[in-house]
C-alpha cells in the first residue's frame, strides 16, 4: 500500500482516546526471592499508579480483582498510546517487576457508536413509539436530547471514570454465523436492535454506567465493555436483563469476565498482604 505524503502522520485518533485495561497477578515466592525492600517497592508501585503524577495518562483508575484469575487490574486512557505502555513498563522495571505478571490485557479505542441516535433520528424513534410530531411532549423531549446529546458524545470519547466501587471489564464480538451474522444486517435493522438494548440499559441510570470501546482490528475482540456500579448486584443484574434483548441473545459472543473494586494503589499493596 503506497503512503500518501501529504497525509498526517500520528498516534493520535482523530477523535476519542486509546484505552488500556490490563490485569496483574502477584508471584509471591518470585517476591520473597527478588525483593528486598518491600516499602520502596511499595512507594515505587504507588508512583507508578498515581492518577496525578508527572507522566500519569490522562485518566487512569485501579482496581482490585475478585477471585483468583488476577490480583488487580488498571485501567487506562489517553491520546498517546505509548503514554499507556509507559505505565505498565514502569511497573515491570520497577522493584515488584520481578513478581508481576500479566493475566489479561485488552487495548481499544473510545468511539462514539453508529447507533447513538442524533436529534432527528431521536425525534423519528418517538414517533415510532407513539408520541406525535410537534406535541408538547414531543418537543419536550426532543428539547431535553439535544440539550444532553454533546455532553453524551463526549463522555464516550473522553470520559471520565466514575468511582462507583464496583465494576467489570469483559471483551465481545458480533456474531458472523450463518443465519447469525450481525454484518450482513441492513443498518436500519442494526439501529432498530441497538435502539431496544439501549433502552434495557437505561433502566439502571443512576445504578450501573458503562464504557464501550472498540476493539476491531486492535485485539483479539471487536469491543470491550467496562461497567461500573453503586453495588455488585447492579452488575448482576443489568447483564442478565440485557441477554434478553435480541441483539445480545441472537448475535453477541462473550469473552472472559473480570470483576473488580475501585480502590487506590496502596489499598492494593495492603489488600494483596504484600507488606
Amino acid at each position: 500500500m503506497s503512503q500518501n505524503p501529504d497525509q498526517e502522520v500520528s498516534l493520535t485518533p482523530s477523535a476519542g482516546w486509546h484505552c488500556s485495561h490490563i490485569f496483574y497477578g502477584f508471584d509471591r515466592l518470585r517476591l520473597r526471592q527478588h525483593v528486598d525492600d518491600i516499602e520502596a517497592a511499595k512507594q515505587s508501585f504507588i508512583a507508578a499508579l498515581d492518577p496525578e503524577g508527572p507522566d500519569a495518562p490522562a485518566r487512569l483508575q485501579t482496581s482490585l480483582v475478585s477471585g483468583p484469575k488476577a490480583d488487580f487490574a488498571v485501567m487506562m486512557l489517553d491520546p498517546d498510546p505509548l503514554r499507556l505502555d509507559a505505565v505498565h513498563q514502569r511497573l515491570m522495571a520497577g522493584p515488584l517487576g520481578p513478581a508481576l505478571d500479566v493475566a489479561y490485557s485488552f487495548i481499544s479505542l473510545t468511539e462514539v457508536s453508529e447507533y447513538v441516535p442524533s436529534v432527528e433520528q431521536f425525534g423519528a424513534r418517538l414517533v415510532a413509539e407513539g408520541d406525535a410530531e410537534g406535541s408538547p411532549a414531543y418537543e419536550a423531549k426532543v428539547k431535553a436530547y439535544a440539550g444532553r446529546e454533546e455532553a453524551m458524545r463526549r463522555q464516550r470519547l473522553y470520559p471520565e471514570l466514575p468511582e462507583w466501587p464496583s465494576t467489570c471489564f469483559y471483551p465481545m464480538n458480533k456474531k458472523r454465523k450463518v443465519g447469525e451474522n450481525w454484518f450482513t444486517l441492513d443498518y436500519a435493522e442494526r439501529y432498530r436492535l441497538m435502539a431496544e438494548h439501549g433502552r434495557s440499559g437505561m433502566t439502571f441510570a443512576g445504578r450501573v454506567t458503562q464504557l464501550i470501546t472498540v476493539s476491531v482490528g486492535l485485539d483479539d475482540w471487536e469491543w470491550g465493555v467496562t461497567l461500573w456500579a453503586r453495588n455488585p448486584e447492579f452488575l448482576k443484574e443489568i447483564v442478565y436483563k440485557m441477554r434478553f434483548d435480541e441483539a445480545s441473545a441472537r448475535y453477541a459472543e462473550f469473552g472472559p469476565f473480570y470483576t473488580s473494586y475501585v480502590c487506590q494503589p496502596a489499598a492494593v499493596f495492603k489488600h494483596c498482604r504484600l507488606g
